[in-house]
């Protein structure tokens, strides 16, 4: 199979799957019976598109990993995300009312259960990444790093970082480095996380993780740049959240900067970029080439 009739729905599909089932058993298993565990598997299981998990995949494949390798990494990186959503979704962030077509878990519940479920899910999240020991020390390096990358991707100097720099540029006009730089922290940290962690577990070398590196880079600020033109011409229907909300909020975006058209054309540049970075590599990459051209032209 080439580059070019890879079956990324039948890829997805078997993925998303795998994902879900792991994470309910995760909650399941970890957390209690009780209205916080009701409010965490809401969101958590309301139909994301596990993109951050299966990049995480797709990238231990690629340097010749299996699914099994990075599976409880995936599924926590899962959880970070969901809850990073949960948060944002509050009244004193973004007050939206609709997340994946259904009410936001603080609509759902109310607010201090959302704000407990979202710290919940973050605090489950570094404890399965840190359950699992083993007596090969080669093996626990690897786990050290990968825990370490992804406290830093979520922290105040990857995602809540951006997201802090998103809220205080509410009503300003930014400059595109400034726009770049906030966006690589808010979404690109956890997006390069979750490649990076995947190369690792799954064996990847120097020279490997170099270029998954630059494709994580890239692959993020396409992802960023196609949310921002969703958000002003996507069908609310088929988001499952409404459109329109970065113009009403008065943030600056992709769009708003550089216009629809320059801002597409620049988000499949920066798609050229990630999938040049992938010429090292086989047909083993062909999920995350697939990938790649996906986010540009998702509609979701």
């Amino acid at each position: 199979m080439n580059k070019f009739d890879f079956d990324l729905k039948s890829y997805l599909s078997k993925k998303q799957n795998i994902i879900n089932g792991r994470l309910e058993e995760f909650i399941r298993s970890c957390a209690g019976d009780d209205r916080v565990t009701d409010a965490m598997l809401y969101s958590l299981m309301a139909g994301g598109k596990r993109v951050r998990p299966i990049l995480c995949m797709a990238a231990a494949e690629a340097v010749g990993g299996s699914t099994e390798d990075v599976l409880t990494a995936a599924c926590a990186l899962e959880m970070i995300h969901t809850y990073s959503l949960i948060h944002d979704d509050l009244p004193a962030m973004d007050d939206d009312e609709l997340r994946r077509g259904k009410p936001t878990c603080h609509t759902a519940f109310d607010e201090a259960t959302a704000v407990l479920a979202g710290d919940a899910l973050l605090t489950l999240a570094f404890q399965i990444l840190s359950s699992t020991g083993s007596t090969n020390g080669v093996i626990n390096a690897k786990r050290l790093r990968v825990i370490h990358i992804i406290a830093v991707a979520a922290g105040s100097s990857g995602m809540i970082g951006g997201q802090m720099q998103d809220i205080a540029s509410e009503g300003v006009r930014i400059s595109m480095q400034a726009l770049e730089k906030m966006h690589r922290l808010k979404t690109g940290a956890l997006i390069e996380a979750s490649i990076s962690t995947g190369a690792i577990l799954g064996g990847g070398n120097a020279d490997q993780l170099e270029q998954l590196e630059i494709y994580a880079e890239n692959a993020g600020i396409a992802f960023q740049i196609t949310d921002d033109n969703l958000n002003v011409e996507g069908d609310p229907d088929v988001l499952g959240k409404a459109v329109g909300t970065d113009e009403a909020r008065a943030k600056t975006t992709y769009p708003s900067l550089l216009g629809l058209k320059k801002s597409k054309e620049l988000a499949r540049e920066k798609t050229t970029n990630a999938l040049r970075a992938l010429d090292i590599f086989d047909n083993s990459a062909d999920p995350l080439r697939a990938i790649a051209r996906y986010i540009v032209e998702r509609k979701r």
